[in-house]
């Protein structure tokens, strides 16, 4: 037999009610309507779906299967009107959000799984770009937000704010050569095996351009594409790594002290595109999620 969905709804109002008047009620029927539907219903069935008594109605045990398998019909089909409507809404233009291999690793991705649940119909394009880039294509409105790093971004003419700390730091496996140390500078670092990430990536770049050409010789293991990899190596005890502070999760078995060098002091900032965005408030509500995971990285 078929069951009209309506007619389900209200019997399961009325199980859930005990009456038929109050689920008649809460689907703003009359009660002989309503009571005409459940007679309905108990004949396609073909058996009693309710008793009736003084006090009220409740499932026979026909009729309590019944409101369980309508329970799960009216669920499924909720679901279903909702992956479809997602069709039929009018596509909105996503936001663009730009950041470094540093903000990509821990920031960002926590920044984003929590804007994106909290708002369903906003769609984020996100890109991975170094710093200078990414100023560049804020400046020309290529882009909502970047997270740059404040010592490239500086006097770039975009609007900017901290976000958080994002200095670099020395770590390798826990209780090795690191134990007890809370400091060393980068030649203390170099006299050991290093593992550190690929030449191209934005964080090599950086400590390449602050070494110079005067830079100690050091034994590079190996180089990797992304700080996950790298630091899981630096736990393994396969050399030390030089990486920003934020990426390291505190539950892993690490030693990690502060490298003592002027250029390892460095600062996210959030920094906004130029122009008018045609979805300001949800750029704002962005911008306020990722000050919320970086305010969650200090805490750690």
């Amino acid at each position: 037999m078929r069951y009209d969905l309506d007619d389900l709804r209200l019997f399961l109002h009325i199980v859930t009610e005990g009456s038929i008047t109050a689920g008649a009620r809460r689907m703003h029927l009359s009660l002989p309507s309503a009571s005409a539907r459940v007679r309905s219903l108990e004949h396609h069935a073909g058996v009693t779906l309710l008793e009736r008594g003084r006090r009220g109605v409740r499932p026979t045990p026909a009729g309590a299967t019944l409101a369980r398998h309508a329970r799960e019909v009216l669920d499924r089909t909720a679901r279903l009107e909702s992956a479809v409507a997602g069709y039929s809404r009018t596509p909105t233009t996503p936001l663009t959000l730009i950041a470094g291999g540093s903000a990509m690793h821990r920031l960002v991705p926590q920044a984003l799984v929590s804007f994106l649940r909290e708002h369903p119909n906003v769609d984020v394009t996100l890109r991975e770009c170094r710093t200078p880039q990414t100023v560049r294509l804020l400046a020309d409105g290529e882009g909502d937000l970047g997270v740059v790093v404040d010592d490239e971004a500086r006097d770039c003419g975009l609007r900017l704010e901290p976000l958080g700390d994002d200095s670099l730091v020395v770590a390798g496996q826990a209780d090795g050569v690191l134990a007890g140390r809370t400091s060393m500078t980068y030649s203390e670092v170099a006299e050991h095996p290093l593992v550190g990430l690929d030449a191209g990536s934005s964080l090599r770049r950086w400590i390449d351009k602050h070494l110079g050409p005067h830079a100690p010789a050091v034994r590079l293991r190996t180089s990797v594409a992304s700080l996950h990899t790298l630091i899981a190596l630096a736990a393994a005890g396969v050399g030390l790594a030089v990486v920003p502070r934020r990426a390291v999760d505190p539950a892993l078995p690490l030693d990690v002290c502060e490298l003592r060098e002027p250029w390892a002091r460095r600062t996210h900032l959030l920094a906004r595109g130029v122009g008018e965005s045609p979805h300001p408030e949800a750029v704002e509500a962005l911008a306020e999620h990722l000050r919320r995971a970086a305010g969650g990285d200090r805490e750690e």
